[in-house]
């Protein structure tokens, strides 16, 4: 056999078999839930120290197709699962997060309606003057395809599929920082992100906070979910950990960093 072809596999198998170890977790998917896994790891492993955690922050739609292909422990989605692969996959709600729109500090604009939002993303409206800004052309930063950020953006601003991005970015910290770096552009992030960079603007008048996300009066958000692969029984230490995360204590780590837990 091709020595090449025997390295390949044997890498794959290792793969699937550390992501099913009885002593190690591994989290696989949407870098907007970087703080409230790296938190919740954390904390997990104060209490449980001969168990390793892990976290690959590789976007939404990749997490679940590494739960899916079993290449990871849970799948971290940004987003709700479709129709298609609730078929193979268990979809478990742990928080609800919003999603931001943040603009340059030196932006004159302080809040846009959710009609305002769909017209500036589609392209129909170009020039910050045209919404009470400087004259200068908007200039529009996203998520990459498949990002959950951006399917819940899209999703609640009537925008999917139509957007008209100058840029499409890969993690929510790039969007920021390229929002923080040009006084034209106007972009999304997660609630929970670090965002003393830029500039939150409000939406409908309503303020993106831990009490308007979780009574609905906020607009854009949306779910943070463990996915997992129906019909494959998870180790114990992984079992640990999901309960962990739904317990007082996971649910207050994840309230303190931003994101709102739901209550099971």
């Amino acid at each position: 056999m091709n020595i090449k072809l025997v390295l390949a596999t044997a890498l794959s198998l290792a793969t699937i078999f550390n992501a099913h170890a009885e002593n190690t977790i591994a989290t696989n998917g949407s870098t907007s839930m970087e703080i409230a896994i790296g938190s919740l790891g954390e904390a997990f492993t104060d209490t449980h120290k001969d168990i390793k955690f892990t976290y690959n922050p590789t976007g939404s739609s990749a997490g679940i197709q590494a739960a899916l292909e079993n290449r990871t422990d849970i799948g971290l989605s940004s987003r709700y699962l479709k129709d298609n692969e609730k078929v193979n996959l268990n979809e478990d709600i742990i928080a609800l997060d919003g999603i931001v729109l943040i603009v340059n500090k030196n932006n004159k604009i302080d809040d846009l309606s959710v009609e305002v939002i769909h017209d500036i993303f589609t392209g129909k409206i170009t020039n910050w003057k045209d919404i009470g800004g400087d004259d200068k052309p908007i200039v529009l930063i996203g998520r990459e395809a498949g990002s959950g950020t951006r399917d819940g953006f899209e999703s609640t601003t009537d925008t999917k599929d139509i957007a008209k991005y100058r840029q499409e970015l890969t993690s929510t910290g790039d969007v920021i920082t390229t929002v923080a770096t040009n006084e034209n552009a106007i972009g999304y992030a997660s609630f929970a992100a670090n965002t003393k960079k830029v500039k939150i603007i409000s939406v409908n008048k309503v303020v993106p906070t831990h009490e308007t996300i979780q009574n609905g009066q906020y607009k854009i958000q949306r779910p943070f979910v463990f996915v997992t692969k129906k019909d494959k029984e998870l180790s114990t230490s992984v079992q640990q950990f999901i309960e962990f995360t739904k317990s007082k204590t996971g649910s207050d780590i994840l309230n303190n960093v931003g994101i709102i837990a739901v209550s099971k």
